[in-house]
């Protein structure tokens, strides 16, 4: 299964959807899950994406007073058949101060979700980040309008 985000997209209120990304939204990219790819139990898998979104909504840029979700760093989701969770993000900057703690924190708050057998992180700068992929949420809390 895998979420893949090049496009903007608005997650609803709080859950992440279990569809197709909707690439005319103007806002956050926020990954969505294609169930005719898993083997997992749809209601299953949707349960899994709203608690791994969720719970990477707890991850905070020590820098930055908004989640990392809501930042637009969160580029892939992957959920494995055997509950293998893999994602993919990146930094606001190379130079983040920081890079050597967020993924690990991204990597805890992942496998804390129930049914998540293993979560690995992967840092990837393509594309790189910039401003249009943060959410309305997370403009509104750094005053970015």
């Amino acid at each position: 299964m895998t979420d893949d985000v090049n496009a903007p997209v608005t997650p609803p209120p709080d859950t992440a959807s279990a569809t197709a990304p909707d690439t005319n939204a103007p806002d956050s990219a926020a990954p969505a899950t294609d169930p005719a790819v898993s083997a997992l139990p749809q209601a299953e898998l949707e349960r899994m994406t709203d608690d791994i979104v969720q719970a990477l909504k707890t991850v905070y840029d020590p820098e930055i007073p908004a989640d990392i979700y809501e930042l637009g760093l969160i580029y892939k989701i992957e959920i494995e058949d055997d509950h293998e969770v893999k994602i993919e993000m990146t930094l606001t900057t190379p130079n983040c101060p920081s890079a050597q703690e967020l993924p690990e924190m991204v990597e805890n708050a992942v496998a804390s979700v129930a049914g998540v057998r293993e979560a690995t992180v992967s840092v990837v700068w393509d594309p790189p980040w910039d401003q249009s992929r943060m959410s309305d949420e997370a403009r509104l809390t750094l005053n970015m309008w």
